[in-house]
């Protein structure tokens, strides 16, 4: 499996991603503006992934979701939806927008520390239920021990469990932090299945970072050139403003170019950003999606 990276010579260096990202953070000021704001909402992978989460709070954000555009009919909608994989059915019934995606984690989540049969187990039930889109984290341990062909292998029997629906894998990327184990552990993702790579669960100190969405974007264009297939990416974790979002969206502009800024080949992962954007947009303080409310 060491042999996979040799076709894959991009040296990447601190330097190169420091200057890099100094220039598109400024850029991305630019980009400040409600039709930017819009575009970046339409991305959302709208998270729910708690261990508080329940069968009321779940109905309630079915009920918010089926009555958001009554509320702001000048918005588009969330992407897509992300449960626990016991959730996706509910979703899957209650969700009257067939154009909203429905993500729900797999693989033994968020630490993929289980057997093997249970991970592809758990992912053929989740889509059975209702899911179209699977996120799993790969894994970290093995990959870093430098077990790539069992990191492969698992990836790939999870892929071929949830056959034609989307698979994300998570990287853990502040887990990983060197920025060629973030851009080998794109690769060999890539190749052996993904059909986005992502970075964090959401459950660690460091998630999604302007450095670690670069190394990976390069990644995803290194692998295009090579073998023409376009692979999406998913910032995930401590996406907190407009603003912030917005470097990610001019970090896909600049490596990737516009036609990857698409609910196809791009998604934020995020609990609490349709809310911030909202806010941003519309200059209120609404808590418009909490699991909390009821309708």
């Amino acid at each position: 499996m060491k042999d996979l990276f040799k076709d894959f010579k991009h040296q990447i260096t601190k330097e190169e991603v420091d200057n890099a990202i100094a220039k598109i953070t400024e850029e991305s000021k630019s980009l400040y503006n409600v039709e930017n704001l819009k575009l970046v909402f339409s991305l959302i992978d709208l998270t729910f992934l708690n261990c508080t989460d329940n069968n009321r709070g779940i109905q309630n954000i079915v009920n918010q979701v089926n009555k958001f555009k009554e509320s702001y009919p000048e918005m588009p909608n969330v992407a897509a939806i992300c449960v626990y994989p016991n959730y996706v059915e509910a979703i899957h019934k209650g969700v009257n927008d067939k154009n909203i995606r429905l993500a729900s984690v797999i693989g033994g989540f968020p630490a993929s520390q289980t057997f093997l049969e249970i991970k592809t187990k758990e992912a053929r039930l989740a889509m059975q239920a209702g899911a179209n889109e699977g996120d799993m984290v790969i894994s970290i341990g093995e990959f870093l021990n430098e077990e790539y062909q069992l990191v492969f292998h698992e990836i790939h029997k999870i892929k071929r469990a949830i056959g034609e629906n989307k698979l994300k894998t998570i990287l853990e990327t502040g887990v990983l932090l060197d920025y060629t184990k973030i851009y080998q552990a794109s690769i060999l993702a890539m190749e052996a299945g993904a059909d986005f790579v992502k970075t964090s669960t959401g459950k660690e100190k460091i998630g999604a970072t302007p450095e670690s969405v670069y190394v990976m974007a390069l990644a995803v264009k290194d692998f295009y050139e090579k073998t023409g297939k376009k692979i999406g990416l998913k910032p995930a974790g401590g996406v907190s403003s407009g603003a912030d979002a917005l470097v990610f969206i001019n970090i896909i502009k600049n490596v990737l170019g516009d036609e990857w800024l698409k609910p196809e080949l791009f998604r934020f992962g995020t609990s609490s950003l349709a809310n911030k954007l909202i806010n941003e947009i519309y200059k209120n303080t609404d808590k418009y999606f909490d699991s909390n409310s009821s309708y």
